[in-house]
């Protein structure tokens, strides 16, 4: 497999990691009561956050688009977590908080078939393009991600890992923060990073 380097910041002007003062969004808080929602998926299917009240529930902000997550989908890292966190009865639940005319705002056909290229494994993939759900969670990054227990509270909110960078070699030697939170909150143990520092692209609201 090709290595791919990580580029200088200055190659990423157009990923802006950063969210201007007049756009802050409020942040859920780890430890509280997720916000519920209510999305329509790319099928057409409706899914509230309160519907999987027992069940752990993932998620993933995403834009195809993105360096960074072509990073986590191109090794088939996220397809990993996605395939092993259903297995164990998780629902993933993928967000596309782009707006309308923005980088990563596709058709719900264009997504369907952007996620059978990948072998994407989500349970869902959410429209979110008014953005209502992004603020909500203060999902500022693709990816962003956050683990929700089958009480409804959020047991993790930050980056997939500890690797901010683009570089597919680095998902090998990375700490992945949502696969160790799941694993400690499934087996009822305290989750030892309950929130890290988001990277990626900015949500393109």
């Amino acid at each position: 497999m090709t290595r791919s380097f990580a580029l200088p910041a200055a190659a990423f002007l157009g990923f802006a990691l950063l969210i201007p003062a007049d756009r802050a969004q409020a942040a859920a808080i780890v430890g509280q009561p997720a916000p519920d929602f209510t999305l329509t998926d790319a099928s057409g299917k409706s899914h509230a956050l309160s519907a999987y009240k027992g069940k752990w529930v993932v998620l993933e902000w995403v834009n195809f688009e993105c360096p960074f997550v072509k990073k986590h989908y191109g090794t088939g890292n996220m397809q990993k977590l996605q395939g092993a966190a259903i297995a164990r009865g998780a629902v993933w639940l993928s967000v596309n908080s782009s707006a309308s005319g923005k980088q990563g705002n596709y058709s719900p056909e264009t997504v369907i078939s952007m996620l059978k290229e990948r072998n994407a494994q989500p349970s869902a993939y959410l429209l979110d393009s008014d953005g209502t759900m992004g603020r909500a969670y203060g999902a500022k990054t693709t990816p962003h991600m956050y683990v929700i227990d089958p009480k409804g509270t959020l047991m993790y909110a930050g980056g997939i890992d500890d690797k901010a960078t683009t570089d597919a070699a680095d998902v090998a030697t990375a700490k992945n923060y949502v696969q160790a939170a799941l694993d400690e909150a499934m087996a009822g143990k305290r989750v030892s990073t309950p929130t890290s520092t988001p990277y990626g692209c900015s949500v393109k609201y």
